[in-house]
């Protein structure tokens, strides 16, 4: 009291009247006591004139400064009728800013009341937050963030489900994930968990940026923890489980569609791992997207394991499930596996997309990692079911594979592959049976004749060899090419000055019937002639033909072949995610050395299969030393920086004890601007150290490791925010 008044005297003296909130607050407390009236009566220096000096003061300034309205003066010159403490005048305020929506009266007044008193009641608390939540401006959503924040530390009783949820909300809305996601956890703390409707509003505003999709990932992990979690406590019976709030398909598409957007592959490889835990059916879309997944994981015989059932579905899902052949058919040339590629090539022209399966409403189990595990996991899987509320949808689009005339077909560039690995093994002759194939299934007619088609690509970039054994192909297995085929390849054999093949064709064109006009010692000279008007078949189509796009694709795929080693490192990578997936880590670690030994440079996928495999078995020290050649490979630029990966570590790494490399992943994903799920961090830290070093100090420390390691756990508890 008398220090507050000193300061109201020396405001006094110099007539100066802050507008600062804080110092209205003080006078109104202030003024409210009795004491001031004597105070002020006896100070001369303050009022030369009379005591009554406050009183006129008062009256005067009433007007301009909030706090002197809440008191009057009464005829009497030296009585003053005091309206209410201060403790009413502030609640006053703030709820009258609340009801008026005055979110700088509101936030000045519940500033002013908790310096002097602290918290208000959980009502206005509540209703401050709702009202801050409902600001489109990122300056008060953040404030409300803070608040909260403060609540939690001071008054967590004054915390409650209702107003942090629509804060969540804003805040997702509002594109901030990570302030989101703590209020999003600390619901989930609180035992509280949301309708399906409002988690699906969530993850669809999360799922929008990358930090976003990596925080809805993490954020569904621990939804399906804590489902699993209480499944096992509560022990309910299989219809009481069915209550439980799990995430449903959706959700699941949501995230892992994100993770596709956002080339977020590993993260997205443990969501999938998560649907058949917790039960959840994959749909049409999820299978979909779970091949794109699989096939940037390079894991073919995982997608492999969904083509039986995906061949069974009706002919109205046909075009949805482009997307799901495209990514197989990338996989069989990713691992250089023609005959698959060509194998499933005539399974997509010969299917009449009939009904193939008499149960097809009903759901099927896919294997999960091996399929010889007793206790692996079994994804349900419906090919027939399409929600049409999945509002993402799968954007890309497939290249080898399009939608024609009620029928999958191949594009130019599927076919120019085809076309190049056929060639590059030498097996030209099987190019020409799986054509034949094609064309039978097809019954296209001559003008849009597929053999013909790539015949005359093949010519145009000067492959005549294999255009001439195409052709002959052709010839022996009695269903001839048309005749501007032949006069193609003729002509192309003449400008290339190759005139002991060029006489061979027309032996073999006037064999079949096509030179009836034209004596041997004229075709050459004819194909040589510039004069179009005596060429003997029609230059307009032969035009159209050279030009065609498959042509072009031919020459693109050519320049942009991959290293012939990429295919040895997809099937080593198989190889070792097998033996990880089974356990058998001994032959995992011989199969990766062998890949050094070969100078095969590991990739992010191999080192992801390492890390879990000896994750499944406890093996952290093993981590340890996969992390020291990760970094050296990561510093020489021979592996990709990768979130993911680095995120994998820092889990493991929590959970091993390993705080000197843990702190090395964080100082590196600082340096590398990666985001850090902090909360996940903190949580996996309490959840097996909670009391680690909690009262050690560094003085009494036994050995010297000992005294590094509290050091590290310090440095990590500080940057966790863990007391």
């Amino acid at each position: 009291m008398q220090m507050a008044l000193s300061m109201i005297r020396v405001i006094l003296v110099h007539h100066r009247f802050s507008k600062n909130s804080s110092w209205r607050a003080c006078f109104a407390s202030v003024i409210g006591h009795s004491v001031i009236r004597s105070t002020f009566a006896g100070e001369s220096s303050l009022c030369p004139k009379s005591p009554g000096f406050l009183v006129s003061f008062i009256s005067h300034k009433s007007s301009q400064i909030p706090c002197f309205q809440y008191f009057s003066v009464a005829t009497e010159p030296h009585r003053i009728l005091w309206k209410g403490s201060s403790h009413a005048i502030l609640l006053d305020k703030l709820e009258t800013a609340l009801k008026d929506h005055r979110m700088d009266e509101a936030w000045d007044a519940f500033n002013d009341f908790k310096g002097l008193y602290g918290f208000p009641k959980y009502s206005l608390v509540s209703r401050l937050i709702i009202e801050l939540s409902y600001s489109s401006d990122s300056h008060w959503l953040r404030k409300a963030y803070d608040l909260v924040l403060l609540i939690l530390n001071e008054r967590p009783d004054l915390l409650h489900h209702d107003f942090l949820t629509r804060l969540a909300l804003s805040l997702v809305r509002a594109q901030m994930p990570i302030p989101a996601s703590t209020i999003l956890r600390l619901i989930m703390e609180k035992g509280k968990f949301l309708s399906m409707d409002l988690w699906r509003t969530i993850f669809i505003h999360l799922v929008k940026t990358d930090v976003g999709t990596c925080i809805a990932s993490n954020i569904l992990a621990e939804i399906c923890e804590h489902f699993l979690h209480r499944k096992v406590v509560t022990n309910v019976n299989s219809s009481k489980c069915s209550s439980l709030i799990k995430p449903d398909t959706m959700i699941f598409n949501l995230v892992l569609d994100a993770c596709v957007r956002f080339r977020s592959m590993l993260k997205a490889h443990q969501v999938i791992e998560l649907m058949p835990q917790i039960g959840a059916v994959a749909d049409a879309h999820s299978i979909v997207i779970i091949a794109q997944i699989h096939e940037m994981n390079g894991q073919r015989d995982e997608l492999k394991k969904y083509k039986h059932h995906v061949d069974g579905v009706s002919v109205r899902l046909l075009n949805h499930y482009r997307l799901f052949y495209n990514s197989l058919l990338s996989l069989h040339f990713k691992f250089n596996d023609i005959d698959a590629a060509a194998g499933l090539v005539l399974d997509l022209y010969r299917h009449p997309r009939t009904s193939q399966r008499m149960d097809r409403q009903k759901p099927c189990l896919v294997p999960i990692g091996s399929g010889n595990l007793k206790m692996g996991l079994r994804m349900q899987v419906e090919p027939e079911l399409l929600h049409k509320n999945f509002v993402c949808g799968v954007d890309s689009q497939p290249e080898l594979i399009n939608f024609m005339d009620g029928r999958l077909v191949l594009s130019n560039k599927a076919l120019a592959k085809l076309i190049i690995s056929f060639k590059k093994d030498g097996k030209v002759g099987e190019l020409s049976v799986l054509l034949l194939n094609i064309q039978t299934e097809l019954g296209l007619s001559q003008e849009v004749d597929l053999r013909s088609k790539v015949i005359n690509a093949c010519i145009q970039l000067g492959w005549l060899e294999t255009a001439h054994d195409i052709l002959d192909d052709m010839e022996l297995s009695g269903n001839p090419v048309s005749s501007f085929t032949y006069f193609s390849l003729l002509r192309a054999y003449c400008k290339g000055k190759m005139l002991k093949e060029g006489k061979a064709l027309v032996r073999q064109m006037r064999k079949a019937g096509l030179l009836t006009d034209l004596p041997d010692e004229e075709v050459i000279p004819t194909c040589l002639s510039e004069e179009s008007g005596i060429y003997p078949f029609d230059i307009k189509l032969a035009s159209l033909i050279e030009k065609s796009g498959l042509a072009e694709s031919l020459a693109r795929e050519l320049r942009e072949e991959e290293e012939a080693t990429l295919s040895l490192v997809y099937k080593v990578d198989s190889s070792i995610y097998f033996f990880c997936k089974v356990k058998m880590m001994e032959d995992a670690l011989k199969t990766y050395r062998r890949m050094q030994e070969r100078n095969i440079r590991p990739t992010v996928q191999t080192f992801y299969n390492l890390i879990n495999g000896y994750s499944s078995l406890d093996m952290y020290r093993e981590i340890t030393i996969l992390w020291g050649d990760i970094r050296r490979r990561l510093d020489s630029g021979d592996l990709k920086v990768n979130r993911d990966l680095q995120e994998l570590l820092l889990r493991n790494f929590i959970r091993g004890g390993y705080f000197e490399r843990l702190m090395e992943v964080i100082n590196y994903m600082i340096q590398h601007d990666m985001y850090i799920d902090k909360w996940k961090s903190k949580i996996e830290f309490l959840k097996f150290h909670k009391d680690l070093y909690r009262n050690l100090k560094a003085s009494k420390a036994k050995t010297e490791a000992q005294k590094k390691r509290l050091q590290h756990v310090r440095a990590f508890r500080k940057w966790a925010d863990i007391d």
